[in-house]
């Protein structure tokens, strides 16, 4: 099954897919409202507003399976997103990443390897996913921020390739 073709929901409950980005440039994330690495939603929104008039998005998964960082309901999460980092990307409901009742899309992600080969588990809050137009998928680790010039690079090349599509 391409990536594209699963199914998911909004942070507010409406059905939606990866193929309403088909031509676009995504940035997966699973993100945390209680974690260490939560300023990252600066750096992600940044990224939103400098490239998403490009064809370019992010896509904010909240996850509570580590540590429980995100514990609050959708409302909570939005408000919080808002307030705090005035995220204006789209937000999908709560999922996991992990585990035998992961996401169908988190199951698909994590047989990507990252830079140094290693496919598998998401290893924490705020590991990056940059999904071409084409499906090429590059896997960022947590600890990789929004804006590393390795990231940065894969959204170029994203870009480019969706302008030359």
């Amino acid at each position: 099954m391409d990536i594209r073709d699963i199914p998911l929901t909004t942070i507010d409950g409406e059905p939606t897919s990866l193929a309403e980005y088909a031509d676009q440039v995504v940035m997966i994330v699973n993100v945390a409202s209680k974690c260490g690495l939560t300023p990252q939603y600066e750096k992600l929104e940044a990224l939103q507003r400098e490239y998403g008039d490009r064809g370019f998005t992010v896509l904010g998964f909240p996850c509570n399976q580590f540590a429980g960082q995100e514990p609050g309901s959708g409302d909570d999460i939005k408000e919080f997103c808002s307030m705090t980092y005035g995220v204006s990307f789209p937000l999908m409901e709560k999922v996991k990443v992990n585990g035998r009742n992961r996401h169908p899309l988190y199951a698909e992600l994590t047989s990507v390897a990252d830079a140094n080969g290693k496919a598998g588990r998401v290893k924490w809050n705020f590991e990056k996913f940059v999904v071409q137009p084409g499906g090429g998928v590059q896997r960022f680790r947590p600890t990789t921020q929004p804006d590393d010039p390795a990231v940065i690079a894969a959204i170029e090349a994203g870009l480019a390739e969706a302008q030359a599509a």
